[in-house]
């Protein structure tokens, strides 16, 4: 009896797996070029919004850190005294054998800060011929102390070729005034 359950048993799992195998998958690839913001990746979005907004000075690759058992290691905190911040930007498709220049933008009507009083930033930014990644870097102006923080909200407008994330194309930036 133990016999006839071994070899039923083996049976079935034999089937089973040649069932499995007798399945044709095709591979879904994504053939399009898209960029994003690799803080918008990796950071939830604000309630509310589709952007994540965003106190803290963002690592590559990873979510931002306040580590409350450590905050020595956490990342720096965003304010008017920061300076430059990079941004890195993903470029989500085969690498180009020519720079591409994207373009970026303020969106004027989710963002509090004043150009020229609490920030810069340039109209475009640079990927690199064979490369995955370019930076923006928003050169925080120091107007001097007041209470509360503004908001600056960034946009990824892509080019002609490049379109940007729909998901990942915009980070607020929240910039302490205290």
């Amino acid at each position: 009896m133990k016999k006839s359950n071994i070899t039923i048993l083996i049976s079935f799992l034999a089937s089973f797996f040649m069932l499995q195998s007798c399945i044709d998958n095709d591979p879904v690839l994504f053939s399009g070029s898209v960029v994003e913001f690799d803080a918008a990746v990796w950071n939830t979005p604000a309630t509310g919004q589709v952007y994540p907004i965003l106190t803290r000075v963002p690592g590559y690759g990873r979510a931002i850190s306040t580590n409350a058992t450590a905050p020595s290691t956490a990342d720096p905190l965003i304010t008017r005294t920061s300076g430059n911040i990079e941004f890195r930007v993903n470029l989500v498709s085969a690498q180009k054998s020519e720079d591409q220049s994207i373009s970026v933008s303020v969106v004027a009507e989710k963002s509090t800060a004043i150009s020229g009083t609490h920030f810069t930033i340039p109209s475009t930014i640079t990927i690199p011929a064979n490369s995955s990644f370019g930076i923006l870097t928003v050169a925080v102006i120091n107007p001097g102390a007041t209470s509360g923080s503004v908001d600056l909200v960034v946009q990824l407008d892509g080019n002609s070729t490049i379109k940007p994330s729909e998901n990942y194309k915009q980070i607020g930036i929240r910039i302490a005034q205290n």
